[in-house]
């Protein structure tokens, strides 16, 4: 069989094969490629990320926020820890079945550093089975506020990367289309979300703004691109955040500005805290 080029030399095929991303008799469809693509990708953000906590001599910990299935947990493990002696991952996810499959694939596999907890953010970012301090949090398609909620973690935990792919993002449309009379009256910015349609992109779009300046703020410095081209998928931003320190010394007077002049100060405390 024609080597497939989405997978790189050493990559466990039991694990891609466990997955779902190849077939038993090791074919990837159109659908796996194209999941294997996006995820590969990502990997190639946070390869160089992981490569320079390596260097510093820390130890590694990365934590995946609202994890699924753990494709992208699995995966950086196979290609990165596994070859190494120290560092741990671990799924945060609050669906059960979901947990406990990941821990029987792990356990199958021999992933021994790899943990999977059945948390909420809020118990997360107290619960004993996980470290005070994670170097990286990763947050893959993780809907609406649960990308929220890995930023507030990724706080919490002093995180030294940030890694995001935004996904499903309802919450500041659905404010946006609340508010909507008033704002008409208010301001004539209010015509960038009068449609439907223009009321779920411009909220998408305002969220990962919002997002950013709340990161910015924080003192990370920021990275925004495309994970994949937009023929794989629409839900395609990624950010990427190192923290170094220096704040942006404006970043939460713009954040504040743009929910007023929005009508938007409800959402204040979601992204100023």
């Amino acid at each position: 069989m024609p080597p497939i080029p989405e997978i790189r030399p050493g990559q466990s095929l039991e694990l891609l094969q466990e997955l779902h991303i190849l077939t038993r008799d090791g074919k990837l469809n159109q659908d796996s490629r194209r999941k294997l693509k996006q995820v590969n990708h990502l990997f190639h953000f946070i390869e160089p990320l992981l490569a320079e906590l390596l260097a510093s001599g820390g130890k590694l910990t990365l934590a995946d926020h609202g994890a699924g299935k753990s494709y992208l947990g699995f995966l950086v493990y196979d290609l990165f820890f596994k070859a190494r002696d120290d560092g741990h991952i671990y799924g945060v996810e609050t669906r059960p079945e979901l947990v406990d499959s990941s821990r029987s694939l792990a356990n199958r596999l021999g992933f021994t550093r790899m943990s999977f907890l059945n948390l909420c953010v809020e118990n997360a970012i107290d619960s004993p089975a996980l470290p005070a301090q994670i170097d990286l949090v990763t947050a893959l398609h993780a809907c609406d506020t649960a990308t929220d909620d890995a930023i507030r973690f990724a706080f919490h935990k002093q995180a030294k990367y940030i890694v995001l792919v935004p996904c499903c993002q309802a919450e500041v449309a659905t404010h946006l289309r609340r508010t909507k009379n008033e704002s008409f009256a208010r301001t004539p910015l209010s015509e960038i979300w009068r449609h439907p349609l223009h009321t779920r992109e411009f909220g998408s779009q305002l969220t990962n703004v919002l997002r950013c300046l709340q990161l910015e703020a924080r003192g990370y410095q920021l990275q925004v691109t495309e994970l994949v081209g937009w023929e794989h998928s629409l839900k395609n931003e990624l950010i990427v955040a190192r923290y170094t320190g220096q704040a942006r010394g404006n970043a939460v007077a713009r954040l504040e500005q743009i929910l007023h002049e929005l009508n938007l100060d409800a959402l204040r405390d979601r992204f100023i805290y």
